[in-house]
């Protein structure tokens, strides 16, 4: 019997997104809902034509979003909570849901105030519950069992360990996780949607800014960010009626570490969830990663950047930090990554914006940030304690 593949039975037909800021003076809910919309109007369709919804993360229940966006005929709805991996594991969903005939128009959709709303002045002046409780990423067990008596309570904490042992085990430098950090800043400053534009960075300012967890400074550290961001997901056979030249994709996965819940407990620090769920994509797609033109790289850090291009298959093992160097990874180079600026410098909002810029590239829509005749993109999300997600598109 032939394997069933998702390869090619679903494509993105619409993009939207909100301003990115440190104060949206907007709800969560509203946020959401303005991403939505302008995804949905970008692929020419109306909310009554969407009838499954899929939030990534638990930001806003579907049931809000489905009632607010005047959507009649929900027909599905799942929630992607797997952090920051989310967003790209909810096309996973989706590609399954019109695959399996349940669905037409998908709608995925997160973001938050993830600025705003998290300083300590914001926490419950709110007048709404959503604007000012933030679904932090839930601590498993064990991390709050055995890490966070001792301190350890925020994602850098997390995987400073990671990064300190693969610059002791394979010579990685802060200067090499630096290039990673100034490679998405030169790319913000061609998006006029990025927060960092108009603030160029060097190497030494990389190396100049303080530390915040040893050994990640100030620049290897994603932004905090207001903002939401969305696309709609339909199958194939009716993408190429849609407004936009249609993103097909071709290859899609997730994927956990083991333990799932524990960092320090694993034989292997190093093999990820994107470990498990790369090889799964690429075999979907029927590509290797020389097919790539360019890739958005879910970079919360710089360092969660160097080890996913290792466990995608760009680099061996060890070899990450080289691999960036020497113009690489810019516009221009062998691998353009993260062309809007990444989370590193266009803005946090879990990830949807790495996709909403891939499908921008395969349009050929992203301006000045533009990979010459891109035809194959790669996204990836890091979550929690490392869980993996990826989607190959093509145009």
């Amino acid at each position: 019997m032939e394997k069933f593949t998702l390869r090619d039975k679903a494509a993105i037909v619409g993009i939207g997104e909100t301003e990115y800021s440190k104060n949206s003076r907007m709800s969560n809910l509203a946020l959401l809902l303005q991403a939505a919309t302008r995804a949905i109007e970008d692929a020419g369709l109306t909310p009554k034509d969407i009838d499954v919804v899929i939030p990534a993360m638990h930001v806003i229940p579907f049931e809000e979003l489905a009632v607010n966006l005047g959507i009649e005929d929900l027909k599905y709805a799942v929630t992607t909570h797997m952090g920051g991996a989310s967003a790209v594991a909810s096309l996973e969903s989706a590609a399954m849901a019109v695959a399996a005939g349940i669905a037409t128009n998908i709608l995925c959709v997160t973001g938050w105030n993830g600025y705003s709303a998290m300083r300590a002045s914001a926490i419950g002046q709110a007048g709404d519950a959503s604007a000012s409780a933030m679904p932090m990423l839930s601590p498993m067990p064990k991390l709050r069992d055995f890490e966070m008596p001792y301190g350890v309570f925020v994602p850098a904490q997390w995987y400073a360990p990671m990064a300190m042992r693969h610059m002791h085990e394979y010579g990685t430098t802060s200067r090499q996780l630096g290039a990673v950090a100034v490679a998405c800043r030169k790319h913000a400053q061609l998006n006029e949607r990025a927060m960092m534009r108009g603030r160029a960075m060097t190497i030494e300012d990389h190396q100049n800014s303080r530390m915040i967890v040893t050994p990640f400074h100030l620049f290897d550290c994603c932004l905090e960010s207001d903002g939401a961001a969305a696309v709609v997901v339909t199958a194939a056979e009716r993408a190429a009626a849609m407004r936009h030249r249609p993103v097909y994709i071709m290859g899609v996965a997730e994927g956990h570490p083991v333990p799932v819940d524990q960092i320090a407990a694993r034989p292997d620090m190093f093999q990820i969830g994107l470990s498990y769920a790369a090889p799964r994509a690429f075999a979907m797609a029927g590509l290797t990663p020389k097919d790539i033109d360019v890739a958005e790289i879910y970079d919360c850090f710089t360092w969660v950047v160097i080890c996913q291009l290792e466990a995608l298959g760009f680099c061996n093992r060890g070899e990450g930090g080289h691999f960036v160097e020497g113009g690489r990874i810019v516009l221009g180079g062998e691998l353009p990554i993260n062309t809007h600026g990444g989370l590193l410098s266009q803005a946090h909002v879990l990830g949807m914006n790495h996709i909403v810029e891939a499908v921008r590239q395969l349009r050929g829509d992203a301006g000045a940030a533009q990979v010459k005749d891109a035809e194959i993109a790669l996204v990836t999300g890091w979550g929690d304690l490392g869980d993996g997600s990826i989607a190959i598109l093509r145009r």
